[in-house]
C-alpha cells in the first residue's frame, strides 16, 4: 500500500478525488481553456502538496520555481519563433582578451544570420555576447550571487532580461531556448553547464542541436578538453560516436557556419506515438532516403521513411506544412542520430534555411523524448 494511502501517515487523505473536482470547479469557474488539463493538474498538484503536510521550505521552492518560470516563459514568449544561440563561459574574462572580443564578434554574426543570444548576462564572455549581438538581439538570463550577480549594462533595464533565485530554473531556460549552445573557455561554472548540456544531448532528454567549443586560432582551452574525452572514450566511460555531439572550432566562422548548416534541412523534431520524426525545412530524395535506411539501420533497424503529418500533428499549424522523415529509433545512440541529420543536412540543391524557428519549444518535448 502507498504511503499516501495509509491511515495515520501525513498526508493520508480517504477522497483525493475531492481536489479532482475542486479543481475541476475552479477551472470552469475562471473559464480556462487553453491548456485546461495541465492547469487542473498543477492545482491538483499544489493541493496534494498542502496535504502532505510538506515542510515551509519545500512548499517556498515549489511556489518560488513556478514564479520564476511562468515570468521566464512569457519574457521568451514574443520570440518563439526566432532562433537563439546560448553562450557559456568566463564571467573574468577582461574587455581586451581574445576570447571576449571572439565571442563579441560571434554574437554579431550570429545576430546578422537571424539568431538572437543568450547570456547569463554578468561580466567577461556573457556581456562580450550581449555587446556583440546588442541589446535588440539579447536575452539576459541572470542569478542572484552574493558576487558577479549584477546584469551588465548592456542588458540591464532591457525587458528580456530574467533574474533568478534558482540554479536549476535559470538552467531550465538556457537549455528550453536554445537552438544551439556556444562555449568559450571559462572555469567551474562553464564546465558545469557544458557538461550538464552535453549530457541532455548524450541521453536524448533534449531535442538535438549543434553544440560548438569556440577558442581562438591555435589556442590549447578546447583542444586540452577533447584531450581528456579521448581519454574517456579509450577507457570505455564514453562511446567514440560521443565525439559528433559537439564541434571544437577555431574561428567564428567555423562555429557560426557549423550552427547553421546544422538547420539546413532539418528544422526540428519529436517522438509522435513511438516513432521518431524529423520535421524537413525541404524534401530530400529517395536516393538520400535509401542512404540513411542503409548507413544508419544500427540505430533505427531499416525502419526509416518519408511521411505525412501524423494527425497527433495537425494543430501544429506552424509545422504541419513541413516534409517528414519518421524512423524507429532506438533512443540510445545519440552520437549516431547527429550523424544521421549531417547526412540529411547535404541533401543537393537546398538553400541555407532562414533562421526561423518554425516550431515552439513545448513542441520539441524539451525534457524528456516522449511526446506520445
Amino acid at each position: 500500500m502507498p504511503p499516501e494511502s495509509q491511515p495515520g501517515l501525513p498526508g493520508y487523505r480517504r477522497d483525493y478525488a475531492a481536489f479532482d473536482r475542486a479543481a475541476e470547479e475552479l477551472v470552469q469557474k475562471l473559464g480556462i481553456q487553453a491548456n485546461a488539463d495541465l492547469v487542473r493538474e498543477l492545482v491538483v498538484t499544489a493541493l496534494r502538496l498542502a496535504d502532505d503536510q510538506a515542510d515551509r521550505g519545500d512548499v517556498k521552492i515549489v511556489s518560488s520555481a513556478m514564479k520564476e518560470l511562468r515570468y521566464a516563459f512569457r519574457t521568451f514568449a514574443p520570440w518563439k519563433n526566432v532562433r537563439k544561440v546560448s553562450i557559456f563561459g568566463s564571467a573574468r574574462t577582461p574587455r581586451d582578451n581574445a576570447s571576449y572580443k571572439q565571442a563579441a564578434e560571434f554574437a554579431r554574426e550570429m545576430a546578422a544570420r537571424g539568431f538572437m543570444i543568450i547570456t547569463g548576462a554578468g561580466p567577461g564572455i556573457m556581456r562580450a555576447g550581449n555587446e556583440g549581438a546588442g541589446a535588440e538581439k539579447s536575452f539576459g538570463v541572470n542569478i542572484r550571487l552574493p558576487f558577479e550577480q549584477r546584469a551588465n549594462t548592456v542588458i540591464l533595464g532591457d525587458r528580456k532580461l530574467v533574474t533568478f533565485r534558482y540554479f536549476f530554473t535559470r538552467k531550465l531556460m538556457f537549455i528550453k531556448e536554445a537552438d544551439s549552445v556556444a562555449f568559450f573557455p571559462g572555469g567551474f561554472g562553464t564546465m558545469d553547464e557544458m557538461y550538464e548540456t552535453l549530457t541532455l544531448v548524450q541521453t536524448g532528454k533534449t531535442v538535438p542541436i549543434p553544440l560548438v567549443m569556440v577558442d581562438s586560432p591555435g589556442g590549447t582551452y578546447w583542444a586540452d578538453w577533447h584531450g581528456f574525452v579521448e581519454r574517456l572514450i579509450y577507457r570505455g566511460l564514453v562511446s567514440e560516436e560521443d565525439n559528433k555531439l559537439f564541434k571544437v572550432a577555431y574561428s567564428v566562422k567555423e562555429a557560426c557556419d557549423e550552427i547553421c548548416r546544422f538547420y539546413r534541412v532539418y528544422n526540428s523534431s519529436r517522438y509522435v506515438k513511438g516513432r521518431f520524426v524529423i520535421r524537413l525545412n525541404a524534401p530530400v530524395s529517395k536516393d538520400t532516403v535509401e542512404r540513411l535506411r542503409k548507413e544508419f539501420t544500427d540505430i533505427h533497424g531499416g525502419d526509416c521513411e518519408l511521411a505525412t503529418v501524423h494527425p497527433e500533428e495537425l494543430h501544429e499549424d506552424h509545422v504541419a506544412h513541413l516534409p517528414r522523415l519518421a524512423m524507429n529509433f532506438n533512443r540510445r545512440n545519440l552520437g549516431r542520430l547527429r550523424e544521421m541529420i549531417d547526412v540529411l543536412n547535404q541533401e543537393p540543391g537546398v538553400a541555407e534555411a532562414a533562421p526561423q524557428r518554425t516550431t515552439g519549444p513545448a513542441d520539441d518535448d524539451v525534457g524528456g523524448a516522449t511526446g506520445e
